[in-house]
């Protein structure tokens, strides 16, 4: 009976060792892509921050014409004008809750972020989460759109964001192992 009772304590001793560990971070990308550029960075930058990955998806579909940014009545030209602009979305996450780090991507139009990240920052809570967001252009650089998210957002824990065009697997192992910690 006795050594039942300390294989008993032993375990229960055991048990809450593992519970005082520290846990390792769960993280998410999440990704919004117009094109298709953004999704294939937000893929590479999930396999190395061994994160999860979900789409943030506009309820409605971005056409071709849509996106043209020399025709001032576009869809994407119109949103971006109206700073209050808040594209919906689908496909909402049910889990948000889990995820310490969520890295935010999203290309770069007008030298920010799309409005439908304002949709997205805004369905969620992100008290208590590191967020990082990262991006992909075609000329312009990310400074613009992360001094923008912080102003929007100031409370949340906000770290470097990164321009993923031309980085090398390193840079961003490098970078994912920066904002992580």
């Amino acid at each position: 009976m006795a050594v039942l009772a300390l294989i008993s304590l032993s375990a229960c001793s055991q048990a809450n060792k593992k519970t005082e560990e520290p846990q390792m971070n769960k993280v998410l990308v999440a990704y919004f892509s117009a094109s298709g550029t953004t999704k294939v960075a937000a893929q590479q930058l999930a396999q190395v921050a061994k994160a999860d990955l979900h789409e943030i998806k506009p309820a409605r579909t971005y056409t071709y014409a849509d996106l043209d940014w020399t025709d001032k009545k576009s869809r994407s030209t119109l949103e971006m004008k109206d700073k209050s602009s808040r594209p919906a979305i689908t496909g909402k996450l049910d889990n948000m809750q889990d995820y310490n780090v969520v890295f935010v991507g999203f290309p770069i139009w007008w030298y920010t972020c799309p409005t439908i990240i304002n949709t997205f920052m805004e369905a969620y809570d992100f008290t208590g989460k590191t967020v990082v967001p990262f991006a992909t252009s075609g000329g312009s650089s990310i400074k613009k759109a992360c001094e923008e998210l912080q102003a929007a957002y100031p409370k949340l824990n906000w770290k470097e964001g990164l321009l993923l065009n031309n980085v090398t697997r390193h840079e961003v192992e490098e970078w994912v192992k920066r904002v992580s910690e």
